[in-house]
């Protein structure tokens, strides 16, 4: 189960519960793939709202990873989950707001965030 307190998520991906942390080496990962030179310039990047497909698969992968799960970019590329491309979008924002704490409106790690617009009904 994921602790919360911990930085983790719950993510059902290709129809099985998983856990997902960025852990220090998992966020020295992502700096090496996005270029970032540290943790404020990678924070940067994400607090945009702006990630391409590309860079959810790369944070999926490395929190999978950080959660002890062997699996690669490729791997992660091919998972579903529920909600399709918005629950993806979800799953990311949920990651990085248990990695790096609350955002705009003191969103805390331990509640979920919304939906994007673009799924509410």
């Amino acid at each position: 189960m994921a602790n919360r307190h911990r930085g983790e998520i719950s993510a059902e991906l290709d129809g099985r519960r998983r856990t997902l942390v960025l852990t220090l080496g998992a966020l020295a990962e992502l700096e090496d793939a996005f270029g970032a030179d540290d943790l404020v310039a990678l924070t940067g990047r994400f607090s945009t709202g702006r990630l391409a497909a590309r860079d959810a698969i790369r944070l999926l992968a490395a929190g999978l990873r950080g959660a002890g799960e062997a699996v690669t970019e490729d791997e992660v590329a091919r998972m579903t989950t529920p909600g399709g491309a918005a629950g993806f979008a979800r799953l990311v924002g949920e990651l990085i707001a248990a990695t790096f704490g609350g955002g705009e409106g003191g969103e805390r790690a331990d509640r979920p965030l919304p939906d994007p617009p673009e799924t509410r009904g």
